[in-house]
């Protein structure tokens, strides 16, 4: 089984993959890196106490926002005044590194967070800061700017700050993965979001070269974005809010078959 996660998303995927008999091969179409450039971060980060709201959107989101925290030297103090939102299992690191989630929605999606907002009253004067990646290569998933546009019209007034970066790899570095694939020894591609997506399909020459595979996806929102990259979709993980249930998902599939 091919797997497209990021490097620090996959080990923890390929864990789920084993436990339930699956052999992962560890393919990152994608990484994720610390900015090069933090002035827009850093000045959003000194005056945290403008926000009523952080909206954690990814793992990545939070590691890199934290870090940044720590190298300003802003203690989580500061944050006293805004209360914390993370998505399933990315609650857990919330927590771990600031001491308090404040909101888990849930639907695991930014959509869910949108739900749980429009039922909080007088959200509209509200302001809420979004970390998100700044993304290369590949044009940007609509995941993001879905969910800052849903969330402006509930009337939030929404601040969207580049936080760590998303970059497709170079295909050159995967010579044997992808000889693999030509030859047909790959059962399965597990993609985790849009992004390994578009990236993977940067990567191929045809949709040819993965034909003969069955396509995982975690999550009716990746599903949905690589459909519409012209992706057949044989597996959709409807437990989306941990790694756990996209690997039963998978499993599920292949015992019914």
């Amino acid at each position: 089984m091919l797997v497209t996660a990021p490097r620090n998303y996959a080990s923890r995927l390929s864990e789920e993959i084993v436990k339930k008999g699956g052999l992962p091969l560890l393919m990152p179409t994608i990484e994720t890196t610390l900015l090069t450039d933090n002035a827009e971060l850093d000045a959003v980060l000194k005056n945290i106490n403008q926000f009523n709201w952080i909206a954690f959107t990814s793992r990545n989101g939070i590691t890199a926002f934290f870090h940044r925290l720590n190298v300003l030297d802003i203690p989580t103090s500061a944050l006293e005044n805004c209360q914390l939102c993370a998505i399933g299992k990315d609650a857990e690191l919330l927590l771990s590194v600031s001491g308090r989630v404040d909101l888990i929605p849930k639907e695991s999606s930014p959509a869910g967070i949108v739900a749980e907002f429009s039922q909080i009253p007088h959200i509209h004067e509200q302001k809420v800061l979004v970390p998100v990646p700044e993304v290369v290569g590949i044009s940007e998933p609509n995941v993001v700017p879905n969910f800052i546009a849903d969330l402006q019209r509930l009337g939030i007034q929404v601040t969207r700050v580049p936080t760590y970066i998303t970059r497709c790899l170079d295909k050159e570095i995967y010579a044997v993965e992808l000889d693999l694939l030509h030859q047909g020894m790959i059962d399965v591609i597990a993609f985790s979001s849009t992004a390994e997506v578009e990236s993977f399909l940067t990567m191929i020459d045809s949709n040819n070269d993965y034909q003969r595979c069955i396509v995982a996806c975690f999550g009716p929102y990746t599903t949905a974005n690589a459909q519409k990259l012209g992706v057949n979709v044989s597996i959709l993980s409807q437990d989306y809010s941990s790694f756990a249930g996209f690997a039963d998902a998978i499993a599920q599939f292949f015992h019914e078959k």
